[in-house]
């Protein structure tokens, strides 16, 4: 029986490859083609037709240098011979047997400039009218395979390496005659042979499908194929009419193309993936009532909105029918990590807010199937966004621990919890292959519990979405013995059939943590420092609009802002954000932030001149500290979220050898510029040399950009020698020692300085980086017995071991932080603050505690030159700190002070009464109606009341949602907060 089943299999094998799938068009007739060669960057198809010279262009030519666009126009007629038969176009633009949506891709237009459908290597065919004659404008985009070597460095990722040299050839370009019962043989085939090979070999089911194929196989000529396929097609009715079990898990099928942002292309190519995905869909729509599409990414509607509006168009039909599903309510699937609060926070309020202007759709749930790791945070804000579930699957990716549950409840840092489902099927991808639903039948972790489980199928980012295919088997495997139930629905009916059946699902408590990719906390550091200065230069911007608008009738920049946010929410992507997108991605993203830098400057600097001069103070609690005006430091105070003035301090630095203090804090320094000793209130805060920069070696095993493997820490430099060390100012406000280390091709240049007033240790850093495969830390060893860490996250912190007593524990062996990451003991912390690192590890040296922030790496893949060239940011050493300085410092590095002369404008746009409740935004209402929008948090992990009182007349206060609707009407006096509880209010003047 075993060999005999074999040789089955092999026949069927050869019999679909050789003669089945050859037969599948059973006429064809070549198009006459001409090609046009875009000269730069892709245009429009108006453009395209004025300026085009077309050319005569032959199959087999070659075409398509990296980047490049081209255009071909393609005629032909159809043969009278064919009428009533279903005749369609067939493209191959020399598709290579690798990823779909990683290499060259088009778009079919007719004459008028009506986009009709994508080609991708699995989504050839293109419908044609009833027309005889048929004319059609290819828009072919020449993108490379970026990682076509196996992860090998690649010039590929900028047009000013990318060899010129054309990387394709056209293979073919005709009008063809499907064969149907060809192609439905095919898939009753593929199907029952798929499902198969899945069940067990005592399974008498896989031997009831074994003899139908080889009678199947027995009635199909092969020298006849197109003559015999319905006879063969006979032979399957019996054993693909058989229901399935009763038992049997059901998989609720989605329509899913997944499209990143940015990624192995720039983001211009993107606005083009998204057009051709989304024709692939709307045409498919209409051949098949049942099927239903899941998109995310307002984004990515806005582009096509702006670029293709018929397609638009197509899209909104589709959405009326309920055939096509907005889901995730976010403007990007973006990382959910390294975005601020505020920012994520934003994500949901521009992305549900879209959604619901353009289609009338209300998001319940937040699909991010890719990003690298979620927020504990993230349950309250999806709750307060009107989100009911979640969705993820990159976990399936961990290294070292299997998430325990496929179905949950995820908790957040303040107690709010989200239905979540994770698909066991492990990918996002799915093609409704036999081999995907036995897997996510084997891996189902809720058996007994639950029996439905998500499968989004469809090839992305770029690969054209779903196909036909994948629907036509999903209509074999709807209801077939042996396999799991497939029913094709949209995601909210899933995810509410899942929570009536199993409402008591497990509780997952704090953060999502993925056990791989932990080095995108780190890589490509400069366009992590854009993103943290755009949010906080965004923050800035709001408040003090909304100030000079409500005390002096400023013009509120609505637009401004709106387009400002959505551009730094994009760069938010889940590649972009991270540092794992090609070169061109992040040169661009860094043109992009100082640009927006430029623009929010602006903004704020209008607001602030409408104001007056003075100390102005954009972070939630009140400052007293040096700053420079003018090149010289002053003593300044300014109140949380005001105006405040130049005062004079009694305190001094003094700098006596290589010894600076100040009353509060005593740093002292070796002849190299490390630190040897920190004392604040009579307490020794180092266990060892603090401020010791190390280099490792960094080779991770695959993922060059994102991961970064614990193997590293067994090897690594102490760059002790110095180049130089000199005291550069010393007293009466300020002092600072400047240390230069070189080592391999690099130089790093700190200013370590001590101002009056203050504990705080500032380390301003630049990096001329020229390393090779190779990260960089700060070391910090404290004399601090913690057991464990607290960080700083969006609206919050969470605290994580310093042991590694478990593999969840050892696999945290790097953790991203906000502003800050805190060790203490009873009595006695510590604080080490940034303005722009995220990545760190933080672990025990015998009864020390060593905090070592991860500053800058150099990976290879796939930017060969990732990180190259200068690096500019500080961090911090806050010694004697509980939670309440650690909050206020870590807003304070990345909110510096701002001072202007003239008459001051001293005061508050208002005020809350409690230290442990931080203000994150002050802004206008998107509505326009001039009330003032407060989000807040409490900041302590504590419960906490508190009395805001503002600095204008209101008439009334609500508590509302993320997208300013109004829930409750609220006093402003004696407010209770949960711990870590974020709180938006609406005050109306």
């Amino acid at each position: 029986m075993h060999d005999d089943r074999r040789l089955v299999e092999d026949r069927l094998s050869r019999a679909l490859t050789t003669r089945v799938q050859p037969a599948l068009y059973s006429a064809s007739v070549p198009f006459t083609v001409e090609a046009w060669r875009v000269p730069d960057e892709p245009i429009p198809f108006a453009e395209a037709l004025a300026d085009a010279v077309f050319e005569p262009f032959a199959i087999g030519d070659r075409w398509g240098a990296p980047w490049s666009t081209t255009w071909f126009r393609v005629r032909g007629t159809v043969p009278a011979e064919w009428t009533g038969l279903h005749v369609e176009a067939v493209f191959d633009l020399g598709f290579q047997d690798a990823w779909p949506g990683n290499q060259a891709e088009a778009l079919v237009y007719l004459p008028d400039g009506t986009p009709v459908k994508g080609v991708a290597p699995r989504n050839k065919h293109v419908p044609i009218s009833d027309a005889t004659e048929i004319e059609f404008y290819v828009e072919a985009a020449a993108n490379p395979d970026i990682l076509k070597h196996d992860f090998q460095p690649t010039p590929f990722g900028d047009k000013k390496t990318a060899p010129p040299d054309p990387m394709y050839r056209l293979d073919k370009a005709e009008l063809a005659v499907l064969d149907e019962e060809v192609w439905h043989l095919g898939l009753d085939l593929e199907v029952l042979r798929d499902l198969m090979l899945e069940l067990s070999l005592d399974d008498p089911r896989r031997y009831e499908i074994l003899r139908a194929l080889e009678r199947s196989l027995d009635a199909l000529d092969p020298h006849a194929v197109s003559a015999t396929a319905k006879a063969a097609r006979a032979e399957l009715t019996d054993v693909l009419s058989r229901p399935a079990h009763a038992s049997a898990h059901t998989l609720s099928a989605v329509g899913h193309a997944h499209i990143d942002s940015a990624w192995l292309w720039p983001l211009r190519e993107t606005v083009r993936k998204a057009s051709r995905s989304f024709a692939n869909v709307t045409w498919l729509a209409t051949q098949y009532p049942e099927f239903v599409f899941a998109c995310s990414q307002a984004q990515q509607y806005d582009w096509v909105k702006k670029n293709q509006p018929k397609i638009y168009e197509r899209i909104k039909d589709a959405v009326r029918s309920g055939q096509w599903r907005p889901v995730g309510g976010m403007w990007v699937e973006s990382d959910a990590n390294l975005p601020g609060g505020e920012a994520l926070a934003r994500q949901l309020v521009h992305g549900k807010r879209f959604f619901a202007d353009e289609f009338g759709v209300d998001c319940e749930e937040v699909w991010l199937p890719d990003s690298f790791g979620y927020t504990a945070a993230f349950p309250q804000l999806a709750k307060l966004a009107g989100a009911k579930w979640f969705l993820t699957q990159k976990l399936s990716w961990n290294q070292t621990n299997k998430l325990p549950h496929h179905t949950f409840w995820w908790e957040g840092i303040d107690g709010s919890r989200v239905f979540t489902h994770f698909p066991p099927v492990d990918t996002y991808n799915a093609e409704v292959l036999g081999k995907e639903l036995s897997h996510a039948v084997r891996n189902y972790a809720e058996k007994g519990r639950g029996t439905r489980s998500l499968l989004p199928f469809g090839f992305g980012d770029g690969g054209g979405g779903p196909t036909r295919d994948m629907v036509e088997r999903a209509r074999r495997l709807r209801n077939l013995e042996g396999s799991p139930k497939v029913e094709i629905e949209p995601p909210h009916e899933f995810f509410r059939k899942a929570q009536e059946e199993y409402p008591d699902a497990p509780v997952w408590s704090g953060e999502l943590y993925l056990e791989l990719h932990r080095a995108t906390y780190t890589t490509q550091s400069r366009t992590k420092a854009g993103n943290r200065r755009s949010e906080h230069l965004l923050r800035e911007a709001e408040l003090w609009a909304t100030t000079a608008h409500v005390r002096n009738g400023f013009d509120y920049p609505y637009d401004e802002l709106d387009e400002l946010w959505k551009t730094v929410l994009l760069h938010q992507f889940h590649d972009i954000l991270p540092g794992s997108s090609i070169a061109w991605v992040h040169q661009e993203a860094e043109q992009t932030y100082a640009s927006v830098a430029a623009e929010l400057e602006k903004i704020t600097a209008a607001a602030q001149e409408s104001l007056g001069g003075g100390v102005f103070n954009t972070s939630p609690r009140d400052r007293a500290e040096v700053v420079d005006v003018d090149g010289e430091p002053v003593f300044v105070t300014a109140p949380a979220n005001g105006v405040g003035s130049t005062v004079d301090c009694r305190q001094r630095v003094t700098v006596e050898g290589l010894v600076v203090d100040n009353g509060l804090v005593r740093v002292e320094f070796d002849e190299n510029g490390l630190m040897t000793s920190v004392v604040t209130d009579g307490r020794e805060v180092l266990a060892g040399p603090g401020n010791l920069l190390q280099l490792h070696p960094d080779f991770p095993n695959y993922w060059d950009a994102w991961d970064i493997d614990a193997h590293y820490k067994r090897k690594h430099v102490d760059l002790v020698e110095a180049t130089s060390v000199e005291f550069e100012q010393q007293g009466p406000l300020r002092g600072a020692v400047k240390v230069v280390r070189e080592f391999g091709r690099s130089r790093v240049t700190q200013v370590i300085t001590v101002r009056a007033g203050s504990k705080r240790v500032d380390v301003e850093t630049e990096i001329d980086w020229h390393e090779s495969e190779k990260i960089l830390k700060a070391a910090f060893p404290l004399d601090v017995h913690a057991d464990r860490s607290a960080a700083e996250i969006q609206f919050g912190h969470v605290f994580r071991p310093t042991h590694t007593n478990t593999s969840w524990d050892a696999a945290r062996f790097e953790v991203y932080a906000h502003r800050w990451v805190h060790v203490a003991e009873p009595g006695f912390g510590v604080a080490v603050i940034n303005d722009s690192t995220y990545g760190h590890d933080i672990s025990r040296s015998g009864r020390a505690t060593v905090v070592r922030l991860s500053l800058v790496r150099a990976p290879h893949i796939p930017d060969p030159h990732a990180d190259q060239g200068p690096h500019r940011f500080t961090y911090s050493l806050l010694p004697g700190a509980d939670v309440v300085d650690a909050v206020a410092e870590g807003y304070a590095l990345n909110l510096p002070l701002r001072v202007l002369p003239g008459e001051s404008a001293s005061g508050q746009l208002l005020t809350v009464d409690n230290s442990a409740v931080a203000i994150e935004s002050v802004k206008l209402a998107d509505d326009r109606s001039g009330d003032v929008i407060v989000r807040l948090y409490e900041s302590l992990g504590g419960r906490a009341a508190f009395t805001m009182t503002p600095g204008f007349p209101t008439t009334a206060a609500h508590v509302c949602d993320l997208l300013e609707n109004p829930v409750d009407e609220t006093s402003l006096e004696a407010i209770p907060l949960r711990p870590f509880q974020v709180l938006t209010l609406r005050l109306s003047r």
